[in-house]
């Protein structure tokens, strides 16, 4: 997998060190550098990277501001001079950020991080188009159709799949892993224990999703994402 990156800074010594550090790492294509994001919008927005390296102080434009405007598809790594940025940045998604000066290595580990979302991205499509999934149990590989799934429940180090016609399936995976490749909206966390496939929920009784004599609680950290898909879903 080849992920299309483009630079914007506007110091041109660390836009420099960064084109070098794209150029000489396989997995990257630098598809442009820019001295500011104003200069890169109409690029980006016409012509979305899926790599954005990008400064946040900067005139006429904030990195943070730009990142608000980006294409959906686009995941942006901060590269900044000023620690005090690095909670904002990462309240707009940013898959790192990279504190200047930045070391290869730095770098790598980042852009690492860049290749796995890329991954699990691809892989989510292969998901949502074949509609089924293998997953370890019991020292075999056991295929789960997705749309043949109720509910997912965390246990300790395992999940366990509970699907309509009643069978359980366990396999050891965790949680966080499961709901990165899950389709979303489709799929949602509701709980730290629970993934509920939204399609197949009949009755909320307040904040607890029922199947059958299960009730799936809705906690405080999942609340926003659910109530939202219920009320896109709801008529009043």
């Amino acid at each position: 997998m080849t992920i299309t990156t483009a630079i914007i800074d506007d110091e041109p010594l660390a836009a420099g060190l960064l084109e070098s550090y794209v150029n000489k790492t396989p997995y990257l294509s630098l598809a442009g550098t820019y001295n500011s994001a104003v200069t890169a919008m109409r690029d980006l927005r016409e012509n979305p990277v899926q790599l954005l390296l990008l400064d946040i102080q900067m005139p006429e434009l904030s990195g943070i501001e730009f990142a608000k405007i980006l294409p959906k598809e686009t995941k942006v790594i901060f590269t900044t001079a000023f620690p005090q940025y690095a909670i904002e940045g990462f309240r707009v998604n940013a898959l790192d950020y990279l504190l200047k000066p930045i070391s290869y290595q730095d770098f790598l580990k980042a852009t690492d991080k860049a290749i796995d979302w890329f991954c699990v991205l691809q892989k989510r499509e292969v998901y949502l188009r074949d509609r089924f999934l293998f997953v370890k149990s019991d020292y075999k590989l056991q295929r789960v159709e997705l749309d043949d799934i109720l509910y997912i429940e965390g246990v300790k180090d395992y999940v366990r799949f509970f699907l309509k016609n009643g069978e359980r399936v366990m396999s050891l995976m965790s949680m966080k892993r499961l709901e990165d490749y899950l389709p979303r909206p489709e799929f949602l966390r509701t709980h730290r224990s629970y993934i509920v496939h939204m399609a197949c929920v009949r009755t909320v009784d307040r904040l607890r999703i029922v199947f059958a004599d299960q009730y799936i609680p809705i906690s405080d950290n999942y609340k926003d994402d659910v109530m939202l898909y219920l009320d896109q879903h709801t008529l009043i």
